[in-house]
């Protein structure tokens, strides 16, 4: 049997979780939103025409903020078409994704279902094929209170008081190629500058993202955050960042390690960010918001047999198996241990398109792989995540030598002093013995402990079977003299839970 040793002392922290780390996203791709969040007609349906069996799996996700319209849909958006009487609006094709839009489903219908998901909106402007008046005339609409041309057409439409959406972000992937309105980082830096500067003045409470590189592997990674961040740094809050892993090679060591490449990344983009504000001589620090995340191979160029110019075609929509649960799982632990620079993040997408909810148009919904892991981080993980010191077999993966086979965050939740471990074992053949070491955490004792494997890695949830994965209790867990013992599984993401004891 491996053995794994965590080191905590309740004295040293990384920092506070700030709940959006577990936000969604939300964009018009696919059945997201139609078939998805929105089905008039649908059985479930409320008087909004919102689907209530997917704002009951929402819930459970619990997600502070969603992000919304997108993506790449957002660069070639008017938002003027979705609102409004939604039987005047035009249909327009989106160019984004070879789709026919109807704009049935706008602004005032996101935040209508955002207060009912209890998430906040968290809403991007297009500065793509648009520019910064558009965009300070969408934020005039949401949350100036009357008044003004803007504000006074949103009380006509039906909704009198503002939404006082405080999050925004400054475009999408604006560095792509294949992005409307692809601009250099000199460009996008200005312009981004530009509506800041404009948004701001119209509302000062709001928070900006300023767009990052789409991924780590853009030729301009690094030299764009830091030419993006010199034209906007007095005005804005928080970078964007974005990555998906996939396991197309069918390597699933080389896969599970993809986490600690997210790290990499959160830690480059920290240092340039962190570079601008040295040479400027500013103890301001810009946070990262890590907007897009997922595991994304499986429909790869999977839909090009559905005509172009459909309206909410079945694409992207990925059947999610045991290794991805794992992988997100351990995404969600990279996360945690940089909560002190990562503030808000977002997995992408909430329903049908690479989602951890599916949905049958006009039938049911459901539960896949990745729901669990997120579900449960975002229920447990919030407080203060511990520093550790950890001691763990490794092995080789392709590209990575050194994994080490142990992934772990702890979070501290200091009203009760509970505590949190989320362990991830990487090994596919071998148990793992963990023991961590409690110092200065009082009296704790194990109050549950939740796992999630099965014996098949490429199991997956499906509409006839929608609990064929799901976490299970497990038993053996202790504490005794001050460290906590737990044998993994091979291949298990893990939640144990202590409690104070007496």
């Amino acid at each position: 049997m491996l053995r794994a040793r965590v080191t905590l002392d309740g004295d040293f922290f990384v920092g506070e979780v700030d709940p959006r780390l577990f936000g969604g996203f939300a964009e018009h791709l696919g059945r997201c939103i139609y078939g998805g969040l929105y089905e008039p007609g649908h059985p479930s349906a409320d008087e909004d025409g919102f689907r209530t069996d997917v704002l009951e799996l929402v819930r459970e996700l619990d997600m502070p903020v969603m992000r919304y319209p997108g993506g790449n849909f957002v660069s070639g958006y008017n938002w003027e078409d979705g609102v409004g009487p939604p039987e005047q609006r035009p249909r327009r094709l989106d160019l984004a994704w070879k789709s026919l839009e109807t704009n049935r489903f706008g602004t005032d219908e996101f935040v209508a279902w955002c207060r009912k998901a209890g998430s906040e909106p968290m809403i991007a402007v297009n500065l793509g094929t648009r520019g910064p008046d558009a965009a300070r005339s969408l934020l005039e609409y949401c949350n100036h209170r009357g008044g003004s041309a803007w504000s006074d057409l949103r009380r006509a439409n039906g909704h009198p008081e503002p939404y006082g959406v405080k999050l925004w972000c400054l475009g999408n992937e604006m560095d792509g190629p294949w992005q409307m309105g692809h601009k250099t980082a000199s460009e996008y830096g200005r312009v981004a500058c530009e509506a800041a500067k404009l948004m701001k003045l119209t509302d000062p409470r709001i928070e900006l993202v300023v767009c990052g590189s789409s991924g780590r592997g853009m030729p301009t990674f690094g030299a764009w955050e830091t030419e993006v961040l010199d034209h906007a740094f007095d005005h804005v809050d928080y970078v964007s960042i974005h990555t998906y892993y996939g396991n197309a090679d069918d390597d699933t060591p080389a896969f599970l390690s993809k986490p600690d490449e997210m790290g990499d990344f959160i830690e480059e983009v920290v240092a340039c960010a962190d570079s601008v504000a040295a040479r400027r001589r500013s103890s301001r620090r810009i946070m990262l918001s890590f907007d897009e995340w997922n595991v994304w191979f499986h429909s790869h160029g999977g839909h090009k047999e559905i005509p172009d110019w459909s309206v909410a075609p079945p694409i992207v929509e990925d059947d999610y198996t045991v290794e991805d649960a794992l992988v997100v799982g351990g995404m969600l632990i990279t996360l945690l241990n940089h909560c002190d620079r990562v503030k808000i993040a977002c997995l992408a997408q909430v329903v049908n398109v690479i989602a951890p909810i599916m949905t049958v148009t006009g039938g049911p919904a459901w539960r896949q792989t990745i729901f669990h892991p997120f579900a449960q981080a975002s229920r447990f993980g919030r407080g203060s995540v511990l520093r550790q010191v950890v001691e763990s077999p490794r092995y080789d993966a392709r590209g990575r030598p050194g994994v080490p086979c142990l992934k772990s965050a702890c979070v501290l939740e200091p009203a009760t002093g509970g505590l949190t471990v989320f362990a991830l074992n990487r090994c596919l053949q071998e148990e793992l013995e963990l023991t961590v070491e409690l110092r200065a955490l009082g009296n704790l004792r194990v109050a549950e402990w939740l796992t999630l494997r099965h014996d098949d890695l490429k199991a997956v949830n499906t509409r006839e079977r929608p609990d064929n994965v799901a976490p299970q209790a497990a038993e053996g867990a202790s504490v005794a003299g001050g460290t906590l013992t737990a044998v993994l599984q091979p291949a298990s993401w893990n939640v144990l839970r202590l409690s104070q004891a007496g």
